[in-house]
């Protein structure tokens, strides 16, 4: 099915993939990040439940209405003067025009509503679009001392090579990052496919040392789906992009047919994606009823339910979260946990509950997200910068980390396993 525009993205700040394309399509986000010492934590990319344009959907041009043109007196007049006054000639209007949007919409405080520039939205576009990138195959997060690892993608380079959830990349090339800002950092790591970037990496409890990575063309992944022990199954979504209902249902079928005891559904570190993709996904787990609703200003509210057309309705179900689980994520997660079906695992998710719409803007010159309403889970809480409490707390430690040990997972399959 086809995905309507609106799509699940948490994001306080900006956690990019280090992919780069030829489309100039660098980053794959869905991810943000949150200073928590878990491994397993970071805080989605683009901020909420977002709606993203249709191909050719624009902003629709015209002169301002008469009522604003005395408004907006005073901004042209300083735009007369700059652009004939000022020092360094001649101006970039271009980067004048961004930077007056992107002002604009700072105004309102709303850390989710926000100016994506046309690199930057065509790349939030690709991430959900199953795009093949060149890169090392890494979300990072770009918000702290050092651009940091949050996880390897399955069959990467960064997988190959031993990079690690929590790994700091302190130098490139010999070069080193320190006070470097993460964006450009992840800017230097990024290359095609074939050429060698070498990261020196900090990593706990180990003195600093060096990899060398071959770049490589690397498909997103968006499903995970495997046995594991006690004949428990095992589906860990990465992201809710175009793709993943289709692949989501191929992985369950694969997966029932094997006639598991249990299932557990990984949600950790997935910042998001389409709305429709949610609703499809939560499908596949709660048989009907509402999964969720929407509620707008001045009150009107949606409501969405189940389809009905669900794989895995009734086999016993435990949903592992963190920090990074966001938006989409959250819906999902809420459904489950709201309506019986299954018991959340980990720490206290993100806490994205509100809606963006996006709005391509003319001229290729990217778009705005604009904060419009806010979602609900089926019981009617507001998950809003509070996020989801999971049934069954659970930590990973640094311990935990040094041992190479998920003990949310391993909690997991002891609860399905009946053993607690």
């Amino acid at each position: 099915m086809k995905s309507r525009p609106l799509v699940l993205i948490a994001s306080l700040v900006v956690v990019l993939v280090l992919l780069t394309g030829t489309c100039s399509a660098g980053f794959i986000a869905g991810r943000t990040f949150g200073g928590s010492s878990n491994p397993f934590v970071f805080a989605p990319l683009l901020p909420g439940v977002d709606q993203l344009p249709q191909t050719g959907e624009t902003a629709e041009q015209g002169a301002a209405p008469a009522d604003l043109q005395d408004l907006f007196t005073p901004f042209w007049q300083t735009w007369d003067l700059v652009e004939k006054e000022f020092v360094d000639q001649p101006v970039d209007r271009e980067a004048m025009m961004r930077g007056a949007i992107r002002g604009m919409l700072e105004t309102l405080g709303d850390e989710h509503t926000s100016y994506l520039d046309p690199e930057m939205f065509q790349r939030t576009n690709a991430q959900l679009e199953g795009a093949e990138y060149e890169g090392i195959g890494a979300w990072v997060d770009i918000t702290g001392d050092y651009l940091t690892i949050i996880s390897p993608m399955p069959g990467s380079p960064a997988e190959k090579v031993g990079l690690k959830t929590g790994d700091q990349v302190i130098a490139v090339d010999g070069v080193d990052m320190t006070g470097i800002d993460g964006e450009l950092v992840r800017q230097k790591v990024i290359g095609p496919k074939g050429s060698i970037v070498r990261l020196t990496i900090q990593r706990a409890g180990q003195e600093p040392f060096d990899v060398e990575i071959e770049r490589a063309a690397i498909v997103v992944p968006t499903v995970e789906g495997k046995m594991l022990e006690n004949n428990l199954a095992y589906v860990h979504l990465f992201t809710f992009g175009s793709d993943t209902t289709d692949e989501l249902r191929k992985a369950l079928d694969q997966l029932m047919d094997q006639n598991p005891s249990g299932l557990i559904l990984d949600l950790r570190n997935n910042g998001g994606g389409y709305l429709d993709t949610a609703i499809d996904v939560v499908s596949e787990f709660i048989d009907q009823g509402v999964v969720m609703y929407e509620e707008y200003g001045g009150g009107r509210r949606i409501t969405y339910e189940s389809s009905g057309r669900g794989l895995a309705t009734d086999i016993p179900i435990v949903v592992l979260i963190n920090e990074g689980t966001a938006s989409a994520s959250e819906i999902v997660a809420g459904a489950i946990q709201d309506r019986g079906r299954g018991r959340l695992v980990g720490v206290t998710s993100f806490g994205k509950g509100s809606v963006q719409k996006y709005l391509q803007l003319a001229n290729e010159e990217g778009a705005v997200r604009v904060t419009v309403a806010r979602w609900l889970t089926p019981n009617e809480r507001q998950i809003n910068n509070v996020g989801l409490q999971p049934d069954v707390s659970v930590e990973i430690t640094e311990a935990d980390i040094a041992a190479g040990r998920d003990a949310q997972l391993e909690k997991a399959i002891e609860l399905l396993s009946g053993s607690s």
